[in-house]
């Protein structure tokens, strides 16, 4: 009996994919200690380039999406705007000041949490998802709690053990300040306020 090519491949392509997240769960954390920040023409907020010893990589941030500084990718500063409730041009300032604020912030030497995990991009050179840890908190913390990124993109259970569920709760109550306080791309935010916000304002 004669069975489509088509048929055969999606399902195919569907359990490779799926092997491979399944692969990428199973992978154990590394930590890499006395990171360096590298300054190169394509970091942002959230994909940067760093160094560990003898191994530089681009590194690209879980649990939080920076505003882009550019419009290569028009429809995901288009996307981050809309989040925002701001401009254009408005998003792109935003972008680099989350560029600006992690090049300060990654002046010392730091730690970085991976499992090695690639994540797309437009470069060739491919991007691994990192959690960077300054002090206490994480990377992706700072920058939400200062309105220069948003709880968006690739979860993964912590190394401490927190699932992202509730990781992603508490990130999200980090924006919700942020945005109250009128902080980093929400300055100027025209967005209406979130069902959420409105219940514990009439609490």
């Amino acid at each position: 009996m004669f069975i489509s090519t088509r048929r055969l491949i999606v399902p195919f392509l569907f359990a490779v994919l799926a092997g491979q997240v399944v692969a990428a769960d199973k992978r154990e954390w590394v930590t890499l200690t006395d990171c360096q920040y590298i300054d190169a023409p394509d970091n942002d907020g959230d994909s940067f380039r760093i160094r560990s010893g003898d191994k530089g990589f681009v590194a690209r941030l879980y649990y939080a999406d920076a505003p882009e500084t550019n419009l290569k990718r028009g429809e995901r500063t288009h996307e981050q705007a809309l989040h925002f409730g701001i401009t254009l041009d408005e998003t792109m300032k935003a972008g680099e000041k989350a560029k600006e604020r992690v090049r300060q912030l990654l002046q010392k030497p730091f730690l970085a949490q991976t499992r090695w995990a690639t994540a797309g991009g437009q470069g060739v050179e491919p991007r691994y998802y990192v959690i960077v840890m300054i002090g206490e908190k994480s990377l992706a913390e700072i920058l939400i709690s200062e309105g220069l990124a948003w709880p968006k993109g690739i979860a993964a259970k912590l190394p401490s053990g927190e699932k992202s569920k509730d990781y992603m709760r508490r990130l999200s109550d980090l924006e919700a300040e942020a945005r109250e306080k009128k902080l980093g791309a929400w300055a100027t935010s025209t967005a209406p306020k979130t069902e959420s916000e409105t219940r514990t304002e009439s609490k």
